[in-house]
This record gives structure tokens, C-alpha cells and sequence, in this order.
């Protein structure tokens, strides 16, 4: 007999499970049902898993939970955001209304620009306590596992205090929180002129101290570089050096590439072994086959374009029948992506880019986590795994999917402990 703190049965149990690696092309349907379907917990780790009645014929546990035949499935791994900011951007927001392009704001000193004056001017402690309300939020949704990236400082001393507040949300919030630095996110007003200068103060500078201060404060935890690799933004030969001596620093590598323009960024980063490529709104046919055929994770950011009121969407379709991995993002932003939900975003990729649910679902959890570097640790329901879980109000897994615009979390579990509801 087996004992267990916890013990969850009559659910509809989704594992996502993936033996060990990210689920590609037809893998993504694989959406591991077990209708009837139990899950027991113990020391914050998954003991077993399988049809309720042989599940608890097996296992004696202090705490019980008939979940009535609903939804049980793995915690959200969102793997990009740019959570933490100061400030809005309401008056951009009623200017994209009115037939304003994100790059036409962006060149006229808005975008990222505008959210870096605000950042700079606020406190750590204001950083930090705007993104702790924003955790909960996400959590709330069902998200359980979130990276968050700097890049509104644009400046030594700002990207490094931004960097302390994410680390400080690892130490102190439920969710878990992975740290990607970004300085690469914009190039900043004083050095407009001459952007290979800020280049190389990101890389003789600004990476060796967040490098000494990620490895200080969060030892064995991954922590990521990335660079935005865009017209009006760092060039692929700019992309490649930071990048390159990211990996000299021991960062994993991530990179926005293909969001507007087509640059070859998507092939420099997988040349480079990143870990994820992001948004590939533009990624060539190349590229997609290079994708496929790498260990890179594609990531797909559906509420960006739904934000934008664009039409256009990455062909996410095309990338899994071509057999990448795809993962999805809710891109959490002040300027593009205003959007905290993975369920919001898991429907319109639905919608917009044809993924079916079960798609959708292992896009938003076991692929995610493969694109945080967590994919042995928690994004399925399988034994050994952190009990990162959510329990959704319907009977029905592709209801998520389907209902929109209301949250159907009924409890979420982080590391076996009921943290909401």
C-alpha cells in the first residue's frame, strides 16, 4: 500500500505525457485520456497515476478528492512574458485603433521606448509589487510554472534591478519563475546613433553581472538570454554576437525572431542551439524544415495578433504537420500582448491557427516546459513529476478550448498544495 498527502480521483485525467522529450508533429495529439482517472500525490511529487479504481486500490491517503468527473490536467508553463514593467500603454493602445502600425509607434519613440522611461523611474519595490498581483492573476488562470523576461531598462542598473525583482518573485510568489535577460529588447535613445556601441555594452558589461548575480541567487535553476532580432531593433549580425557570448556566459538561448520581418534570425538562433524561437509570424519554408529537424521548440504568441487586430497568423498548422514542436504563449506585454490568459490564448490558436485542443493543450504545457529547460520537471501528470496541476469545471478537456472568455479553473494544485480554490 502506498501513502500519499493527496489523492484526486474520478477526473478526467490528461498526463501529457512525452517519455522524456517534446512532443512533435503527430506526437501533439497524443493527449494521454484517462477517462475515470486518478492522481496521488506525495512530498509535492506525482506517485502514481492511472484508472481510478486501481489507483486507489493501491494507495492510502490522508487527503482525498472526488474531482466528479472533471477536467484534471498539467499546470500552464507560460515561457514567455515580459511581466514585469511600469507604467500602461492606453494611449497607444486607442492610437493602434485609429490605424497606427506597432512598428510606425515604435519608430516615432513609443513601444518599448515609451514602457522604458516608466520602468526606469520606478522602484524595485514598485517592480515587484506590480508583478506579484500580475502572478496571481495568471495563477488564477491556471498557470502554474512563468518566465519572465527584463528589457525595459535598456540601461546596466535597470535591467540588473529588474532582474532582482523577477528573482525576488521566484523566492516569494507560489508560481515558479524562470529569468531570461533581455537588454537586447530595444536599442535605447542615447545610443541611436550608434547601436553597435550598445551591443558591445551588453556584452562586456551588462551579461557578465547578470551572469555572477543569476548564479549567486538562483543556483541549479535555468535562466535564459534573449534578443530581439527585428527591423528596428538588433540586426542578425548584432543577434548573433550577443547570443554568442550569452552561450560563452552559460545562458541558454532564446530569440524573437520572424515577428514582422523575415531577417534569417529563426536559423541563426537554432545554428546556435537555442533553446526556443519565438512568435515565427514570418518564418520561411527553410526555416520551418531546419525547425523540424532541430531540438529547438517553435513558439507561437496567438494574442499578440489578436491584440494587433491582425489577420495574420504564424502558420502553426504548417510547422506541426511539418513536424516541429510547437509550444504556445500568452507573450504578456504592456504594448502588444495585454492578455495574463493561456486559455485565451490556447483559443485562439484554436481559431486562428488551426491547432485542435489536445494541440493546443500539450503546446501549453509539456512543450512549454521543454522551452524552459523544465521538460523532465513539471508540464505532464507522470510519476516522478512536480504535482504542478489544474482542475477545470468540465467534463469535457476541449471545453477550454471551446468556452471563451471565462475562467473555468476550479483549483490549481503547485507542488501538491491546493493554491487556489
Amino acid at each position: 500500500m502506498l501513502k500519499a498527502d493527496f489523492l484526486i480521483f474520478k477526473a478526467q485525467v490528461l498526463t501529457c505525457s512525452s517519455l522524456g522529450k517534446p512532443k512533435k508533429g503527430g506526437e501533439m495529439r497524443q493527449i494521454g485520456l484517462i477517462n475515470d482517472g486518478a492522481v496521488a500525490i506525495r512530498n509535492e511529487r506525482i506517485i502514481s497515476v492511472g484508472n481510478s479504481e486501481e489507483v486507489c486500490r493501491k494507495v492510502r491517503a490522508t487527503e482525498t478528492l472526488d474531482a466528479q468527473g472533471k477536467v484534471l490536467l498539467p499546470g500552464f508553463v507560460e515561457c514567455h512574458t515580459h511581466l514585469v514593467f511600469a507604467g500602461d500603454r492606453l494611449d497607444e493602445f486607442e492610437a493602434k485603433i485609429m490605424g497606427a502600425s506597432y512598428l510606425q509607434i515604435m519608430a516615432e519613440g513609443g513601444g518599448i521606448l515609451s514602457t522604458v522611461r516608466k520602468t526606469r523611474k520606478a522602484t524595485t519595490q514598485e517592480l515587484i509589487s506590480t508583478g506579484k498581483k500580475r502572478l496571481d492573476k495568471i495563477m488564477s488562470l491556471g498557470t502554474t510554472t512563468c518566465e519572465i523576461k527584463t528589457g525595459y531598462g535598456l540601461e546596466t542598473d535597470t535591467e540588473m534591478r529588474m532582474l532582482q525583482a523577477i528573482v525576488e518573485l521566484d523566492r516569494n510568489h507560489l508560481i515558479e519563475v524562470i529569468p531570461t535577460f533581455m537588454p537586447a529588447h530595444a536599442i535605447p535613445p542615447e545610443f541611436a546613433q550608434k547601436p553597435n556601441e550598445y551591443v558591445d555594452l551588453i556584452c562586456e558589461e551588462m551579461l557578465p553581472k547578470a551572469r555572477v548575480y543569476l548564479t549567486d541567487n538562483l543556483p541549479g535553476k535555468p535562466f535564459f538570454a534573449d534578443v530581439f532580432c527585428e527591423k528596428n531593433a538588433f540586426n542578425t549580425i548584432q543577434s548573433e554576437k550577443i547570443l554568442k557570448k550569452a552561450k560563452e556566459f552559460g545562458f541558454r538561448l532564446k530569440a524573437h525572431v520572424d515577428e514582422f520581418t523575415n531577417l534569417g534570425g529563426t536559423k541563426m538562433a537554432i545554428l546556435l542551439g537555442a533553446t526556443s524561437v519565438d512568435h515565427l509570424d514570418k518564418i520561411s519554408d527553410q526555416e520551418i524544415t531546419l525547425l523540424a529537424e532541430s531540438s529547438t521548440i517553435g513558439v507561437i504568441t496567438p494574442a499578440v495578433n489578436f491584440n494587433l487586430g491582425s489577420t495574420e497568423f504564424a502558420n502553426a498548422r504548417k510547422m506541426i504537420d511539418k513536424g516541429c514542436a510547437i509550444a504556445i504563449s500568452t507573450d504578456y506585454n504592456p504594448g502588444s500582448s495585454p492578455c495574463l490568459s493561456m486559455p485565451l490564448a490556447i483559443a485562439i490558436a484554436c481559431r486562428y491557427q488551426k491547432l485542435l485542443p489536445c494541440e493546443a493543450i500539450n503546446a501549453a504545457t509539456i512543450n512549454a516546459a521543454f522551452a524552459l529547460g523544465l521538460g523532465e520537471k513539471v508540464g505532464s501528470i507522470e510519476v516522478g513529476k512536480q504535482a504542478d496541476m489544474v482542475l477545470f469545471d468540465t467534463r469535457d478537456y476541449r471545453e477550454i478550448a471551446y468556452e471563451f472568455g471565462s475562467n473555468l479553473v476550479e483549483k490549481v494544485f503547485k507542488k501538491g498544495k491546493v493554491v487556489i480554490g
